[in-house]
């Protein structure tokens, strides 16, 4: 095993210096709207000005840009909260090619560690520990969002960061975890619902007075805070730029694989407001939900839910690359798998046919749309599973 893991770091090694002495293997994608934005704010300039992002995008080794309405390149834009800045603005200090490869080690150490975790808090047996690590890495989204260098990894390790601090009762700093979840908060957008419901809601049991979930509330807006001031710091107006990017340019003519965004493609893509469409079912699901459960409320049981539901229905901006933070749900499936011998072979076969499904798509070279079919299919295997489990 020593000599193995000695002989894939030397193969690592020397991929790396393959890397960084060509741009042509492994060329920048998405990530160099991170780059540059970071890059921009650190120097007390606009981050979500397309003007200034496009040199730097260029600099940095893209060659694919989107067109304007006038038809003349355009830069990728990053329309994440100035809070993500903090995260991305370390990579702009740096190269931009030694940014991408630190990024995408940074990236595959984080979704390595969360499925590792996800498996042990979910109480995976210790002897098929490997199997949470097969799954992270041959997850067809783990691999798209590596190739794009985009952020979901740090949105899965909020999520992560969130479980294991409210079972561990530090409340604050699973709020504090919230912060990386709010990298793309309509994604969850439920989670949010329930957060704030679950915080306010007094305890139940009686040996816990008051409303111990304020500390996490807490832990979210002060860690928040901190989060949308250190960009401030550097540039002071980047709350009114993001606000002026968001309201003169907002993202509505993107198509991705949400169903609101479907409802555009058939009946019109003027009709903006069809992207809110699928959001009202999931809100009165919800509502009857919270009601059920919310006297006994468990974020384990709750989190994978509330996380296929919230991703089904978000009203814009999911991409497939964002469908890696599925990995909770995914992995959960694979514990019961595990733990429940009837159910191994059903879950290896829908494993199986959503992963080459994708994989087929990807090989095929579709566009972001035909991944629509992934997040009900894995919610109709996560509810048929659990089922069978109970």
């Amino acid at each position: 095993m020593g000599a193995a893991l000695a002989l894939a770091a030397v193969l690592l090694v020397q991929q790396l210096g393959r890397l960084l002495a060509d741009r042509s293997v492994m060329p920048p994608d998405d990530f160099v709207e991170y780059w540059a934005a970071g890059r921009l704010n650190a120097q007390g300039q606009d981050p979500y000005n397309a003007a200034n992002l496009l040199p730097l995008q260029r600099e940095a080794g893209r060659e694919s840009f989107p067109l304007d309405p006038s038809g003349n390149k355009s830069a990728i834009m990053m329309w994440n909260p100035p809070w993500t800045l903090t995260v991305v603005m370390p990579l702009g200090w740096l190269d931009a090619r030694l940014g991408q490869l630190i990024w995408l080690l940074l990236n595959l150490a984080i979704i390595l560690f969360c499925a590792d975790w996800i498996w042990r808090y979910y109480q995976g047996p210790p002897t098929y520990r490997w199997l949470s690590w097969a799954v992270a890495l041959t997850f067809i989204p783990t691999m798209m969002v590596l190739r794009a260098g985009q952020i979901g990894p740090l949105i899965l390790l909020g999520i992560v960061g969130l479980l294991h601090f409210e079972r561990q009762g530090r409340l604050f700093l699973a709020g504090a975890s919230c912060v990386l979840i709010a990298i793309k908060p309509h994604l969850l957008f439920l989670f949010w619902i329930a957060l704030a419901l679950w915080a306010l809601t007094p305890s139940p049991r009686a040996a816990v007075r008051g409303i111990p979930g304020l500390r996490v509330l807490i832990g979210g807006i002060i860690t928040g805070l901190i989060f949308s001031a250190i960009p401030m710091f550097f540039n002071p107006q980047v709350w009114h730029q993001y606000w002026y990017a968001v309201t003169h340019h907002p993202p509505e003519e993107w198509v991705s694989l949400t169903i609101g965004s479907l409802l555009r493609m058939l009946f019109g893509a003027q009709l903006v407001w069809l992207q809110l469409v699928p959001a009202i079912p999931a809100l009165i699901w919800f509502g009857f939900h919270w009601r059920k459960h919310h006297a006994n409320w468990a974020w384990s049981e709750q989190m994978p839910l509330l996380v296929l539901v919230s991703f089904l229905t978000t009203f814009y901006g999911a991409w497939p690359f964002d469908l890696v933070i599925l990995l909770l749900p995914v992995i959960q499936t694979g514990v019961w798998a595990v733990q429940f011998k009837n159910l191994r072979k059903t879950a290896l076969a829908m494993y199986l046919a959503i992963d080459l499904t994708a994989l087929v798509l990807i090989l095929l070279g579709v566009t972001s749309i035909w991944f629509i079919w992934m997040t009900p299919a894995i919610l109709a295997c996560y509810l048929s599973l659990r089922a069978y489990r109970a």
